[in-house]
């Protein structure tokens, strides 16, 4: 069984422990905690280099320094704290800096609420529990055979078709009924193609469809899309070698992920607010009456320092581009603003719970739209890399992998 150890403050008093420890449980793993000598405790707090007032705080670093010193053994690191406590933000944010320098085991930082659920836990410890057990088939950098790739995402579902390391169908269409999406995706695909159904090697399922399509299509690879989606944006990319790091922006969550070699070791996922979504870029597309796909190109005729957004709130962030239009602003100012609300949002809250490391690749639907790679740009100082075909990176790395476990 993976054992993941858990480095966490306030997890017992707000009813998340049962759900962190289910969730685990979900996917064949068992969460564990590093013994610490009460002794222990003040030494690792100051080897550490910060004092924090709770004695909670104080044993989640003594724990990781056990880690560090490899007198415990694990598989995997979840680190955890509340999201109302600053001080805990702070060792959280740092402690997952010091054991990366440590050890190298794959790591998850998560910022939890009250209402913390093991649903939302899920894709998390499924993430943790394949790149332990598949790191072999996550190492692999070449699609041979005949092979499908499906991603059924919150926003979109796409499908790809390759044979022998080369993309020979796709296609994309907006997520309605799960079923029939990908059934409608992997027709076009497969017409593109110029092959059959009944030709196909293997299929591979991803995205928050995965197991529904899984048992339709008779998926020989179904797996969540941290690791999905990583190995298709580094084979795009062509960075299957060394280091980088992966920016998703979804139309539901965020995603950034630092790879090794392909195989990812740290990530993080999700955000507290849909502004920093996809979704708030429709929802300023529709306000400004015009297509998403018109909006990236207005935002580079736009300057976005002339509106002013008080509130990174999806709802509040709409109230406050339509009193910026209201006092005159144009709409490329305003589109404009909206994608870098956005780049910011992802700066501050993803990119400060990993290590960002060279290049940066940026993915998904939303890097199709110029504006936020611009906007992603002026905040990062370096424009990232958007590959071909970039919307499509969990089809492609579900194709990919699933190549691996073909007999």
């Amino acid at each position: 069984m993976i054992k993941i150890a858990q480095l966490s403050c306030g997890t017992e008093y707000s009813a998340v422990q049962g759900e962190i420890e289910n969730a685990a449980e979900t996917v064949g793993a068992k969460m564990v905690y590093p013994d610490v000598d009460m002794n222990k405790i003040d030494r690792a707090v100051e080897e550490f280099g910060f004092n924090p007032a709770s004695p909670q705080l104080k044993l989640m670093i003594a724990r990781a320094m056990e880690l560090a010193d490899k007198n415990y053994d694990a598989d995997a690191i979840f680190i955890a704290t509340c999201f109302r406590c600053a001080e805990a933000a702070l060792v959280r944010t740092e402690l997952r800096k010091f054991v990366q320098e440590k050890v190298r085991l794959p790591v998850v930082t998560y910022s939890f609420t009250e209402r913390t659920k093991a649903a939302q836990l899920l894709t998390r410890m499924e993430a943790l529990v394949t790149i332990v057990e598949r790191k072999e088939l996550l190492a692999r950098e070449r699609q041979v055979g005949l092979t499908a790739g499906l991603d059924s995402g919150s926003s979109t579902t796409k499908a790809v078709i390759m044979r022998d390391n080369v993309i020979i169908g796709k296609y994309w269409l907006p997520t309605g009924d799960v079923y029939s999406s990908a059934e409608t995706a992997l027709t076009h695909a497969l017409e593109e193609a110029g092959v059959k159904l009944e030709e196909l090697e293997g299929i591979g399922t991803t995205g928050y469809g995965r197991f529904t399509l899984g048992k339709k299509f008779k998926a020989k690879l179904v797996q969540e899309e941290l690791t999905v989606n990583s190995k298709g944006a580094v084979w795009l990319a062509d960075r299957q070698k060394g280091e980088a790091t992966i920016i998703d922006i979804g139309g539901m969550d965020n995603k950034a992920i630092t790879v090794r070699d392909g195989i990812p070791d740290n990530f993080t996922m999700g955000g507290i607010c849909a502004g920093a979504s996809g979704r708030f870029l429709e929802m300023t597309a529709k306000r400004l009456k015009i297509e998403i796909t018109e909006l990236g190109e207005l935002a580079d005729q736009g300057m976005h320092g002339k509106v002013k957004m008080n509130s990174y709130c999806s709802v509040f962030g709409i109230q406050d581009l339509v009193t910026s239009l209201a006092a005159g602003n144009t709409l490329a100012d305003v589109a404009s603003a909206a994608c870098h609300s956005v780049a910011e949002q992802v700066y501050e809250q993803q990119l400060q719970e990993i290590e960002v490391r060279q290049p940066i690749i940026q993915v998904g639907g939303t890097s199709l739209i110029s504006g936020l790679v611009t906007a992603m740009e002026h905040t990062l100082g370096q424009r990232p890399i958007v590959p071909n075909d970039s919307q499509y990176i969990g089809a492609v790395g579900a194709a990919l992998l699933v190549s691996g476990l073909l007999g």
